[in-house]
């Protein structure tokens, strides 16, 4: 548990304070490592019923997505022939 989590401090994604002092360069990688680290920890993987439920959603999203792209491309073709005809 980080000591900044003990307290109940809350601390910007960007900011770094170990103190009140300036880090290095290879401090604030290993910094960024520890951070990475921390908030990996909070992943939750989903459980197989979820996923399935998630992957169909995002099928029928991309299905829905797919068929308004393809209906507006019909639409905007039929105009253009319309309005310019079709060449003899």
């Amino acid at each position: 548990m980080d000591q900044d989590e003990v307290r109940g401090d809350v601390v910007a994604a960007g900011s770094y304070s170990l103190g009140d002092k300036k880090l290095g360069f290879f401090g604030r990688i290993a910094l960024f490592f520890r951070q990475v680290i921390s908030e990996l920890r909070k992943v939750v993987t989903p459980t197989r019923k979820e996923l399935v439920k998630f992957t169909l959603v995002v099928l029928v999203f991309v299905v829905i997505v797919m068929a308004l792209v393809y209906g507006l491309d019909w639409l905007f073709g039929t105009a253009t022939h319309y309005v310019f005809g079709v060449p003899s």
